[in-house]
């Protein structure tokens, strides 16, 4: 099939995500958290921006913002989202929100656009996407809670105006899928000098908290000898599983360390108690399954020295595989604007795509971040390849249509 003609307008998604960023502006960042009263007001501004562009808009009782086209379909649903991480970058997220809105206008009829709500975790784990597909209960919110400041998120949801509002869901026959774009956060392809990424498959996370119960005492007349040091204790485990890990990890399994507090955490008093907050990424179940057993092994192991270690299981999530099609009609259309300069690769980030690959094929195509930075508020991506990777998704999303 030949490739669709469509031609996008550069000039006004670069001047859309522009306007966007100055909500919240932070440095040359963003800092607009979910629900807060600058992130409700970008969720207006988009609502217009999605009339303008002959879509009706809706902000629903999440908060998710979607603007459907006239049409049973079939369609195309695009999208991402548009809070942001505390004090990070203008990108993450807002820049799929805006590819969908100027697709809409540059490709016509057969476009709907999403905006899903809190994919950066503020009160829950991806509460708009999954909401969207009917796996986030009342029950959800209710135990939903702001992870900085304790706020619940049925307050949160009272104070920013959207309690009472219907939460909108997928409709089954409407779409031929979901596409989501989104700055790479990595340096893949920049090290390449590639300037197209097509999303393979989305990483299962595994998520830990490993805690350690010792005794608090002082730190200068206890003896070295009988000292029961939680802290000590964590970060002997720290180091045992960096020597292990590389030994039995897969090419593209990460490993994180995200925080570790000490209890009371002072400095003349051996902490009594530590907790290491720690997470597994990998694109293969099996993978994660090794990983995990081995994490299980080297806590035991722990757990026989002065200190009670444990490990408590905080989440797991399921790789997502992304549509066939849709990566060679992603493929197809990097090819025409950047000969040779694309390339197949897995998401090494969670993404609102992994739930909606649940209920209908979903894809990701993936634009370079300047020196592989994300989640700071210096994460940047050059004009020319956000165009260009915008120029890209609207002609593969015509070939989709049209298909």
């Amino acid at each position: 099939m030949p490739l669709s003609n469509v031609s996008i307008d550069g000039k006004r998604l670069l001047a859309d995500l522009y306007k966007l960023r100055e909500f919240g502006t932070y440095k040359t960042g963003v800092h607009r958290p979910t629900y807060s009263k600058v992130d409700m007001e970008s969720r207006e501004w988009i609502c217009e921006r999605m009339r303008e562009a002959g879509l009706t808009p809706e902000i629903d009782g999440v908060g998710n913002v979607i603007g459907r086209g006239e049409g049973d379909g079939p369609r195309v649903l695009l999208g991402s989202h548009t809070e942001t991480q505390p004090y990070a970058g203008w990108l993450d997220g807002a820049l799929g929100v805006m590819y969908g809105l100027e697709v809409a206008r540059a490709v016509g009829r057969g476009v709907d656009v999403i905006s899903f709500a809190d994919e950066e975790g503020h009160y829950s784990s991806f509460p708009g996407s999954r909401s969207y597909i009917g796996a986030f209960s009342e029950a959800d919110i209710d135990a939903g809670r702001n992870k900085y400041e304790g706020t619940t998120m049925r307050e949160a949801l009272a104070t920013a105006g959207l309690a009472g509002r219907r939460r909108v869901a997928f409709e089954p026959g409407r779409y031929k899928g979901y596409i989501e774009a989104h700055i790479e956060q990595g340096d893949t392809l920049e090290s390449t000098g590639e300037k197209i990424g097509i999303v393979t498959s989305i990483v299962g996370i595994w998520a830990f908290r490993i805690t350690f119960e010792g005794v608090q005492n002082h730190a200068g007349t206890t003896r070295m000898a009988i000292r029961r040091d939680a802290g000590l204790a964590a970060v002997k485990l720290i180091a045992a599983i960096d020597a292990l890990f590389p030994t039995i990890c897969a090419e593209r399994t990460v490993w994180t360390v995200g925080r570790i507090t000490l209890d009371p955490g002072a400095g003349s008093i051996i902490p009594g108690g530590a907790e290491v907050v720690f997470q597994i990424r990998d694109a293969d179940s099996e993978v994660l399954r090794r990983m995990g057993a081995a994490l299980e092994g080297l806590v035991a192991e722990a757990d026989k020295g002065p200190c009670r270690v444990a490990l408590h299981n905080v989440s797991r999530s399921t790789p997502s595989l992304m549509d066939a099609g849709f990566q060679d009609a992603l493929e197809r259309a990097a090819e025409r604007f950047a000969p040779g300069l694309h390339q197949r690769m897995p998401s090494g980030a969670g993404h609102d795509a992994q739930w909606l690959a649940r209920v209908m094929p979903s894809a990701m195509l993936f634009v370079p971040s300047i020196g592989g930075i994300s989640h700071h508020w210096s994460e940047n991506t050059s004009d020319e390849d956000i165009v260009l990777g915008c120029q890209v998704m609207a002609t593969a999303i015509a070939e989709i249509l049209a298909s």
